[in-house]
Parts: structure tokens; sequence; C-alpha cells
């Protein structure tokens, strides 16, 4: 009686322990999960630069056009995570991502060299207010640049799915034709007019950065301008349209810390002190040995949130001060301003 009451036990322990179930039940198939994980049923590379991958995760992943989800791989043994906006309709059950490759980027290069059918990735639910109006504007004009196309794809087939009487531009500004990855789709979707801009040789409709002839050639006079690219691109387009939605897949330029503050930081749940270097307090927690998760280190997809249980930090995207007690601060992207504890 006694062993069996130890063996309950010591299963019980393990299964309320950090991991919990997840990680027991993952060993026998990736897919017993309660968490959103998702199986790559097909891979194209249809471009040099890119790969789409349709993933089937294990429940509903909802989402409205535009928005995105942070996708989780494993790479060398470690876990890493970033953001990804679907290019499918709302309606659609398999969720369809378009990864462009960046040299140098951990998850892009390893999608696009090693994703294939069969393999997991972790999903999250999706976020993001870059997402189309009720009512819908009849007459809308969608600007992407590279990389931007996918929630702007999403938009188009969404909308393409709901209209009869109205009226789609999709403009997407790309280096050269052979980076236009849905060019074809494009093509074959009802009442969109869609036109390429290539900016580093001749092809496409257009060629160059964004004018108001660029403008004027995709939709003149829209009742309302979506954009996704670069912060050059959208600021460009809100020269001639104050009033653009946008959504940049780059951060804002950051407001670079002048110098360490003299302050003393605390790991509060490793035990660990260390002086404040000026830098933002995921570098300094590696430095002290500490992994915790992240993803853009950017500021974008919120995974290394922690909570700051007292202390003052700067966000280097925004400026913005937070000093309240018991606050979850994004630490890829906070500066200590004096002394601070993380619980981590």
């Amino acid at each position: 009686m006694f062993t069996e009451t130890l063996s309950r036990s010591r299963l019980a322990g393990l299964l309320a322990g950090p991991h919990g179930v997840n990680r027991y039940t993952e060993l026998v198939d990736p897919m017993w999960t309660s968490e959103i994980r998702a199986t790559v049923v097909r891979v194209s590379r249809t471009t040099g630069r890119s790969a789409t991958l349709w993933l089937q995760p294990n429940q509903p992943v909802p989402f409205r056009a535009g928005q995105y989800l942070t996708v989780t791989v494993e790479v060398d043994g470690r876990r890493h995570t970033r953001c990804y906006s679907p290019a499918n309709a709302e309606d659609v059950q398999l969720i369809e991502l378009t990864i462009a490759r960046h040299d140098g980027g951990v998850v892009s290069e390893y999608l696009h060299r090693a994703a294939r059918p069969g393999m997991t990735a972790g999903l999250s639910a999706a976020v993001g207010d870059f997402v189309l109006p009720t009512p819908r504007p009849r007459r809308l004009m969608l600007i992407a640049g590279g990389s931007g196309i996918t929630p702007v794809m999403s938009m188009a087939r969404t909308l393409a799915g709901e209209w009869s009487d109205g009226e789609i531009a999709v403009l997407h500004y790309v280096r050269t034709m052979d980076d236009a990855c849905y060019r074809e789709q494009l093509a074959l979707l009802p009442d969109v007019r869609a036109l390429h801009a290539c900016t580093r040789g001749p092809g496409g409709e257009l060629q160059g950065h964004l004018s108001e002839q660029h403008l004027a050639a995709a939709m003149p006079d829209p009742d309302a301008v979506y954009v996704c690219g670069p912060p050059a691109l959208i600021e460009a387009v809100r020269q001639h349209h104050p009033s653009t939605v946008s959504e940049s897949f780059a951060p804002a330029p950051p407001v670079i810390a002048d110098s360490p503050t003299g302050g003393r930081i605390t790991f509060g749940r490793s035990g660990i002190d260390t002086d404040d270097d000026g830098r933002p307090l995921l570098d300094q927690a590696e430095a002290v040995g500490l992994t915790p998760a992240s993803g853009c280190r950017m500021g974008i997809c919120h995974t290394c949130t922690r909570r700051k249980v007292h202390g003052v930090v700067r966000n280097l995207t925004t400026g913005a001060i937070a000093g309240d007690d018991d606050e979850a601060v994004q630490i890829c992207v906070s500066v200590p301003v004096g002394d601070v504890e993380i619980d981590l």
C-alpha cells in the first residue's frame, strides 16, 4: 500500500510539475497536448527566398484577416518563436504561412531549408489590430511591401469571398518579379486589380518606389487604404493618404539607452543579482546564464513578457516609462532605470 501510494504521489508530482502533462504526452505524439500545435501538411517553395507552409492545427485557430500569430519551432535543440500572418481567408481551416528567408534569420532560414510535411510547430492565438473594418469600404486599396503581402493576401481573399459589387486593388512592391510569391493567386481572385511594382529592375506593371502615379494606377480616390510593409513605405503612403491604416513588420526606431543608470537588477526567481550595464533586460539575463523564452527580440511578439516585481524600466521602442509594481514588461526592449526586480 505504501509503495502504491508513493508511486501515485510521484506521478501526481510529475503531472503537476513545471512542465505539466503536456510535455509527457508530447513524447508519445506531439499533437497530444492542450496547447495549440500544428502539423505541416504541405510545403511549397515558389520563390528562391520564400517557403509557403500549410498547417493543420490540433484545435481551431480563429483569426481576422490581417492579424498575426506566433510560431514556435525547435532549431538545434532550442525553441524559437517568430510572428507570421496567415495568408488564407478567414474561413479556411488550414493555416497558410509564407515565410520570407532573411539572411542570418534562425527561424526563416531553418523553415526555408528544412520545412517538410509531418513536422510540427507550436502556434499562439491570433492577435493584432491590423484588420478589415466593419462595415466594409466599397473601394479598398491594399498596399504591401515584400513579405507584407501575407496579411494583405488574407484580406483580399476574405473580401473576394464576401463581395459582389466591391472594388479591391492590391499594389505589391517587390525587388524583382522573382520575389512576387502570390502573383498567380492574385490574378485568380475575382474583382481584384493586382499590380506589382519592381524596385530593383524591370518587370511588373510598375517600376520604382511608391509614387502618386502608382497610387492613381492602382485605384484613384479609394474609400480606404491599408498598407503593410517597412516603415519607409508606410510613411510614403501616408503622405498621400493620411488616414491610412498600417502595419509594419519592422519595429519603430528604438530610443537608445544613454548609459547604465547604476542600478542593480535582481532576477528574483533565480536568486541572481547583477549591475545594470545599460542593455535590455533580456540581454542582461542571458549574460548571467538565464535562458528566458524570447521570439522577435524587437518588442513585437510579446514572447519575452515577464512580471516586473518592482522598480522602473523604459521601453526602448516607445520611450514609455513603466514604474508600477507587479507590471508585465517586454524584457527584450526594456532597460532598467535604477534598481529593478524581475520575476525570472
